[in-house]
């Protein structure tokens, strides 16, 4: 029992002499405490309590990791932002490790796997990396889903917690979202119809959005968002579908010649799910005035202000496009009706393939339409 004491005075020791003998506040008392009160005082919090807990809190660092680029609107805008805001109203109780392009270690397909084994605490990832583990959700990357971003993340939120709960049952889910419509990229030639893909290899980001592009007569390929530059530089890409914030960080403004992009309110072509997660155990064990600040930063309100910001960064896109005089091309409502016709096939497949699988495909279909519909009109855009 005395060694134990002793061990922690010495700890304790230790931490006043770094964390008080040395700061600028105490520097005129500095001369005034000699070895011994130290010593006395410490031995004093070592009987009296277990940690100093009850004198000082420490703050506790969480490690994020992402495969996006450090100069992308997603780590600039929104991982960036949300973890300062954290920060923030945690006094600095809780403070971040920033890892972005994979710098923890890893592939781009990993994080969540990373997340859930405690590789990372928190993550920020695509979901469409993990084919076939989150059938649900995938209800909302089917085409001509979406409507704008804010109001669908919003649904998606809403959606995992009410339909498709177990998919995310090893991890604890900070914030689910989608992108702003996407759209095509085209290196050589400008895409002005459905079947204008026909033999162009094309990268998609999901499986659905590969097959929709299959359908479309492209041949599709998937493809992790930091492996497009080299593609469409080297070779074998001919175009790929991103949103307009993602653009510069991969340079796909100047790598590519030809933008094609929809109406608004024709909706959107296809869109990707995002889910911020942290490891469980990890969250678990935070105490609780830890958590008291995370799960207000956490469910739909994070899920609405991450949709936002994904689509805050469309404008500078467009503009580093128009600079270069790249060509833009708007499809109208009748033109998105052919490519609803076109691409229709792949929500049918979805619906009997979850059948398959032991779910009512129609119903995740329907719900996740009336979520999106009734947070479209709630939500100011």
């Amino acid at each position: 029992m005395n060694n134990i004491i002793t061990r922690r005075t010495i700890r304790i020791a230790n931490w006043i002499k770094s964390h008080f003998l040395g700061t600028h506040a105490f520097s005129s008392i500095h001369q005034m405490i000699n070895r011994r009160t130290i010593v006395q005082l410490a031995v004093g919090m070592a009987l009296g309590a277990p940690s100093l807990t009850g004198f000082a809190q420490q703050s506790i660092t969480l490690r994020f990791h992402t495969f996006m680029s450090p100069m992308s609107n997603v780590w600039v805008s929104m991982n960036k932002v949300w973890m300062e805001k954290v920060q923030r109203e945690s006094d600095g109780r809780i403070r971040f490790e920033a890892y972005p392009a994979m710098q923890l270690d890893g592939a781009p397909v990993q994080p969540y796997d990373q997340a859930r084994d405690g590789v990372a605490d928190i993550v920020w990832t695509l979901t469409g990396y993990s084919p076939g583990g989150f059938p649900c959700s995938e209800v909302f990357v089917l085409p001509f889903m979406t409507t704008n971003a804010e109001a669908t993340s919003k649904a998606f939120w809403e959606f995992i917690k009410t339909k498709a709960s177990n998919e995310h049952k090893e991890v604890h889910p900070i914030a689910v979202q989608v992108h702003r419509p996407g759209m095509l990229h085209t290196r050589d030639r400008l895409f002005e119809a459905p079947y204008d893909l026909r033999g162009l290899k094309m990268r998609g980001p999901t499986r659905q959005t590969t097959k929709m592009l299959g359908y479309l007569g492209a041949n599709a390929v998937g493809m992790p968002l930091p492996k497009i530059p080299d593609a469409l530089q080297k070779g074998p890409l001919d175009g790929c579908v991103i949103p307009w914030d993602v653009v510069p960080s991969v340079k796909v403004h100047e790598l590519t010649k030809f933008h094609s992009q929809f109406d608004p309110g024709s909706g959107a072509l296809y869109t990707t799910t995002f889910v911020t997660a942290t490891n469980k155990r990890k969250y678990e064990s935070l105490p609780p005035d830890v958590r008291k600040v995370l799960d207000p930063n956490s469910g739909i309100t994070a899920s609405a202000s991450l949709g936002r910001a994904h689509q805050c960064g469309d404008d500078p896109a467009r503009k580093l496009v128009e600079a270069r005089g790249n060509v833009t091309h708007n499809f109208g409502q009748v033109e998105a009706q052919e490519f609803r016709r076109a691409a229709s096939q792949v929500e049918v497949e979805w619906v009997k393939d979850m059948e398959s699988r032991g779910f009512d495909g129609r119903d995740l279909l329907s719900t996740a339409r009336a979520l999106i519909e009734k947070h479209t009109k709630t939500t100011k855009t």
